[in-house]
């Protein structure tokens, strides 16, 4: 494993127990943003040239999955900034200067989706709206959101960008974010209000879905050529094996010793002992299927081969169906782990409520996917929103 995760698992002990605290907080310590800072993890897609590691997308995912299994928001927090960078090498040069010239460890925030408009002005744009759940942004200093272009009236059109704001430029809503689980990744409301957006920070989100941005952008890198439908994913399937990785290693480590009521030691209970091997083997099949996905595809845009619509979207439908499965399986074990596991400050309820409102994440949503990569492997066309994403 790299440097990036040697580094994390220095401070294991440290982040684990601080994962308490980023819960009550409702955001990442400043203990764990610092280590996961100075570790290089959001660094690890960002270009060479800005201090950045051009990381392997599988060593990215393991990172990820490792740091997912202390502290669940942690991995949240990490996997999505962490994917900002890549997206950035396709913007404007004077924007990357903007960002990193003076701090290659500068961290952006999201949302993607376009909730705010973005009307014409001379050199740029005039953007209005309020985006939701934008994680980790009370530890980063810019954000990389989409924005509908409106018309002269501000009405939106069906023009979709995505914009950086530094953050002077917009608000944090620090009242916004409540839930039920991953409460420590803070993923807070933003409000932007007739903030001026030059047009050098604006990049057209139909250039990065459809696979086209490194070429405007002059990058041949293997890195940036490769599928923004399994790179923009990753980061956050990875988080959430990783969470379902995490709840059975503390089940394992509870029940070594545990007596059932019934006095039959829980080494001896056959049925139990079935449970933690088949929730292990599937989240460990999920883990696998995930990474076996990147690998391919990584092979074949190194090698310059096409991946097809067809193989992409084969590859969301695996990636997709990882997530899915692990927290399956990490419900079998859950159920099984005594009373004295449900106290609300527990880690083994923490694990299981921030993989539960992880998988509600539209990146993990089943429907549009299965059904374009089915009708694909059909021989048939989607067509429209059966696009998305893919």
């Amino acid at each position: 494993m790299g440097h990036v995760l040697d580094s994390i698992m220095e401070h294991a002990e440290e982040i684990r127990a601080a994962a308490a605290e980023g819960e009550a907080l409702m955001r990442l310590p400043d203990t764990t943003a610092k280590t996961l800072r100075d570790s290089g993890i959001v660094r690890m897609f960002q270009p060479k040239e800005y201090g950045g590691l051009e990381a392997h997308p599988r060593e990215a995912a393991e990172t990820t999955m490792e740091l997912a299994k202390l502290d669940g928001a942690a991995g949240w927090v990490a996997g999505i900034v962490g994917v900002h960078p890549w997206e950035l090498a396709f913007f404007d040069r004077k924007a990357q200067d903007e960002i990193w010239g003076e701090d290659p460890d500068m961290w952006m925030a999201s949302p993607y989706a376009p909730m705010g408009v973005a009307v014409p002005v001379d050199g740029g744009y005039l953007l209005n709206g309020r985006w939701s759940f934008s994680s980790g942004t009370d530890h980063c200093g810019w954000v990389m959101i989409g924005a509908a272009v409106g018309d002269k009236d501000g009405n939106r059109t069906n023009e979709v960008l995505h914009v950086v704001l530094p953050r002077s430029d917009y608000e944090i809503d620090a009242d916004s974010w409540d839930m039920l689980g991953l409460r420590g990744t803070g993923s807070k409301d933003l409000i932007v209000k007739d903030a001026f957006v030059p047009t050098h920070r604006t990049l057209s989100a139909d250039l990065v879905l459809g696979g086209d941005a490194w070429r405007q952008a002059g990058r041949d890198e293997t890195l940036y050529r490769f599928p923004f439908s399994c790179l923009f994913p990753l980061g956050i399937t990875s988080a959430i094996i990783g969470m379902t990785e995490g709840l059975l290693a503390c089940y394992v480590a509870a029940q070594k010793e545990r007596v059932q009521v019934t006095g039959v030691p829980i080494k001896e209970d056959p049925y139990v002992l079935f449970a933690i091997s088949d929730a292990a083997a599937e989240i460990a099949a999920s883990r696998a299927a995930l990474l076996e996905t990147v690998d391919r595809f990584w092979d074949k845009t190194e090698r310059r081969v096409e991946v097809t619509f067809e193989e992409r979207a084969a590859g969301r439908r695996t990636q997709i169906a990882a997530g899915w499965r692990a927290v399956r399986a990490m419900d079998e074990v859950f159920t099984r782990s005594g009373g004295a596991a449900m106290k609300a400050d527990g880690v083994i309820g923490r694990f299981w409520r921030d993989a539960h409102v992880g998988l509600t994440h539209a990146i993990q949503v089943p429907g549009i996917t299965y059904h374009s990569a089915a009708l694909a492997q059909l021989g048939g066309e989607p067509e429209g929103i059966y696009r998305s994403m893919i």
